[in-house]
């Protein structure tokens, strides 16, 4: 990926440009964030529903997961106690659509249960 200048970006820690990136990775690296963030994309979900969907994810995790992505600014908890993306997430729903693509693509290469593409639980 090359800046708007056509140079390529520094990816050394040091960088105070990589600092957005890196703490985004860090976010979003933890488990259940991206997925939390998939489910709700499409719209507004409430927390029942919500844990429904996300299978092995326990109540207290989940919870948890709400708070770090609320205190970020992705989500917001709505007076009926329901959750939705904010613009920055619904902008972070949107970028994962691409990725979403890819894996079917991959998905069709490595069918999902097949030795290393089965995801991991």
């Amino acid at each position: 990926m090359r800046s708007a200048s056509g140079a390529k970006p520094s990816r050394g820690e040091a960088d105070p440009a990589n600092e957005p990136m890196l703490a985004a990775m860090e976010l979003l690296g933890q488990r259940w964030m991206l997925r939390i963030v998939w489910e709700l994309e499409p719209g507004t979900l409430g927390f029942l529903e919500l844990r429904r969907r996300m299978g092995q994810c326990s109540s207290s995790m989940l919870s948890m997961r709400l708070q770090h992505l609320q205190a970020a600014g992705l989500i917001v908890k709505k007076p009926d106690k329901s959750y939705e993306l904010t613009t920055a997430g619904r902008e972070l729903g949107e970028s994962l659509r691409p990725v979403w693509e890819w894996s079917r693509r991959w998905g069709a290469s490595f069918p999902v249960g097949a030795g290393a593409a089965a995801p991991l639980q």
